[in-house]
């Protein structure tokens, strides 16, 4: 009986594998892209202003959280269109896909993800480099209360609350401050309930 060769099937391609594949393929051909130097020098000088403006870092850290957190809202519809990724199956993909394809796609970059909690609810983000804070060296008197780049935990807050996810985002060092590496704490708060529209009568 003669038939078509068999094709052999390809395996599938791991989630991780996928999300970095994805990043890359983004950050390549579909993502319009600005100067790495003008962008550093305008967030620069968007921290500098709030800093006058405030008198006061931890306010300054609110504000930027904030800021963050509605590009996060924005920025995640981007995200969606441009890659068409699946939705994530679990916690621990989803950090994959923040690390190697958000974080890509948005600055170029792909932090690290580990030091997981026993539950996997709670993971780090580790910035082996940060465009935000190029050419910055934080006061004396900032060292220890302003976090530079905490408009990026609010953008992974605000971003994930589109997906049903609640988060808390937190820096825990920063090489500004004189800390060994930049690393961001993500905490899983709760998954949220898809509102449902009320019924038409």
């Amino acid at each position: 009986m003669q038939g078509s060769p068999a094709i052999p099937s390809q395996p599938p391609v791991p989630a991780a594998v996928r999300a970095k594949q994805t990043g890359d393929d983004v950050w390549r051909s579909r993502t319009d892209k600005i100067n790495g130097e003008l962008f550093a020098l305008t967030y620069g000088s968007l921290v500098s202003t709030l800093v006058k403006d405030y008198e006061d870092y931890s306010e300054v850290n609110i504000q930027l959280e904030k800021m963050g957190y509605n590009i996060g809202t924005r920025l995640i519809e981007e995200f969606i269109a441009k890659t068409s990724l699946p939705k994530c199956g679990s916690f621990v993909e989803t950090a994959d896909v923040i690390a190697k394809t958000g974080f890509k796609m948005f600055l170029g970059i792909s932090p690290l993800v580990g030091n997981w909690s026993s539950d996997n609810k709670e993971f780090s983000l580790v910035l082996t480099e940060n465009p935000l804070a190029e050419f910055v060296e934080l006061p004396d008197d900032a060292r220890d209360q302003l976090w530079y780049s905490n408009v990026l935990c609010g953008i992974l807050r605000g971003a994930l609350e589109m997906v049903l996810l609640q988060v808390e985002a937190t820096f825990v060092s920063d090489v500004l401050r004189g800390d060994e590496s930049t690393e961001i704490r993500v905490k899983l708060v709760r998954v949220l309930d898809e509102e449902v529209p009320p019924a038409d009568e």
